[in-house]
This record gives C-alpha cells, sequence and structure tokens, in this order.
C-alpha cells in the first residue's frame, strides 16, 4: 500500500532506540525524511547511520536534544526547517516517569513528570503547528501509554501526565481539523523496550524470581499471549501519518494485544 507520505518530513522526538526509534525507521522506509533526536549524540548519530545503512532513499538529520528542553528543541526545529523548508509530521515521544506509588514522590518529581510527558508534547506541538498551518496539512502523533484508558498501579506519574496529554490533543484536534492537521494518539500496552524490560526487572526483584519469569508473568494477561515489538507499534504510527488516515482525527488507540479490557 502506498501511504502517500513519500517526501514528507517528519521531526520524531526521543528517536534514538526504543518505539521513536522504531518508528524513524518506518517512516524512512515510506520515504519520509527525518530529523531525528535524542539526548545522546552518540546513540543518535547511530541511529541515523543505521537508517542510512538500511538503503532508504531519504535526508536525515540527527541533533542532540531533551524534550525538556526548550531552547535545545527550538534549535531542533530551526534546523529541520533551515534544511527541509517545511516539517508535516510530529511524533511526540518521551521515556517514561519512574515507578512508584504516591507517599513516594515530592513536588519536584511531579513537574518533571508534568514536563516530560505532558509540557514538552504542548511546546513541540506549539512551535510547529504554524508551520503546518502554512502547508494545510500535518500530522500530529503522541505516544503514550494504555495508562490514560486504565491507570497502571505503582505508575501514579506517567497515569497523571499522560493522561493530560489526551485532553490536549482531543481538544487540538478539534481546532485544528479546518486547517487537515490531524491530531492522533498512541497507547502503548506492553511493548519490548527498555522501558518494559525496566519494569520487569523491579518486578523480579519484588518478587524474588528471575527476570524471564517476570516477563512470562507480564504477558499471562495478554490475550495475544506475548510482549508486542516496537515495530508494530511503529505500523500504526506510519498509518496514522499517511494520508489513507485523512479522516481520523482525536482519536486515541491502544497497541496492546488485547490487554486493556474496557470498551473504548
Amino acid at each position: 500500500m502506498d501511504l502517500g507520505i513519500k517526501g514528507k518530513v517528519a521531526l520524531v522526538a526521543a528517536s534514538s532506540k526504543g518505539l521513536g526509534k522504531a518508528i524513524a525507521f518506518a517512516l524512512a522506509g515510506e520515504g519520509v525524511n527525518l530529523s531525528i533526536f535524542s539526548r545522546s549524540k552518540d546513540s543518535i548519530e547511530l541511529t541515523a547511520s543505521e537508517i542510512r545503512r538500511g538503503g532508504f532513499q531519504v535526508d536525515i538529520l540527527p541533533s542532540v536534544a531533551d524534550v525538556t528542553d526548550k531552547e535545545q528543541i527550538d534549535e531542533v526545529i530551526e534546523a529541520t526547517v533551515e534544511k527541509f523548508k517545511g516539517i508535516d509530521i510530529l511524533i511526540n515521544n518521551a521515556g517514561g516517569p519512574p515507578f512508584g506509588f504516591f507517599e513516594d514522590f515530592e513536588s519536584h518529581d511531579w513537574q518533571n513528570a508534568l514536563q516530560l510527558n505532558l509540557l514538552s508534547g504542548i511546546y513541540l506541538s506549539r512551535k510547529i503547528v504554524p508551520l503546518m498551518k502554512k502547508q494545510n496539512w500535518g500530522r500530529i502523533i503522541n505516544i503514550t501509554s494504555v495508562a490514560v484508558k486504565q491507570p497502571i498501579d505503582g505508575l501514579i506519574l506517567s497515569n497523571t501526565s499522560r493522561a493530560g496529554l489526551i485532553g490536549f490533543s482531543k481538544t487540538l484536534s478539534n481546532e485544528l481539523g479546518e486547517y487537515n492537521i490531524l491530531v492522533n494518539n498512541i497507547c502503548p500496552g506492553r511493548i519490548y523496550t527498555d522501558r518494559i524490560k525496566t519494569l520487569a526487572e523491579k518486578r523480579a526483584v519484588q518478587l524474588g524470581i528471575k527476570y524471564e519469569k517476570a516477563i512470562e508473568e507480564m504477558e499471562k494477561d495478554i490475550p495475544l499471549g506475548r510482549i508486542g515489538t516496537p515495530e508494530e507499534l511503529a505500523a500504526l504510527a506510519c498509518f496514522l501519518a499517511s494520508d489513507k488516515a485523512s479522516y481520523i482525527t482525536g482519536t486515541t488507540i491502544q497497541v496492546d494485544g488485547g490487554l486493556l479490557r474496557g470498551l473504548f
């Protein structure tokens, strides 16, 4: 299927590993030019090299930036526009705040979580939406968590901060529809990334079991019987970024192997 986005430009946040990296690879496979960034210079340049070695006929601009640092984000956007003359697709992506319960955290922990999982996406959108409006075309895709639909015990910071992004995105989709700018959210369930590995390690320590057993326990309540791959989520991101998804906006879609039991 031709998704109709060859030659478009995507800015993919936190793309040196995990979901961001998988999405960058998938977009490159569709002929999308990439501006990718992460906090690690070595990691993001390695990702750029791997994409180039993949034989994709796209241009890549790797940068070093933290999604919580406005000045660094401004520099990435300016460099992207200078190189590509615009930005068509924005993938808002970031790591997750630490595991813990309500009384484990102080005020600064809450502020850090909001900055990481809510305010970073708002700021990136605020800077890029004017560019999309000028061209009357745009895609904003937020990578969140199934926690926005079904809060997860021990992830109170994530449950709270990510839910705010859903409200923002729904409102933004209403405001930007007339400009052909679509705003959607993807909710990963248990996808095999460093985040899942860390949670499995913590569970193994808490329960006094081996890491492999902790992974098996995490798979038991997934109807498909396994943890998903980043590539499976990236396929949905590509579709939502495409012309084929031209009538889909304001949605929040989980990629979880059936883990979420709710109807919505």
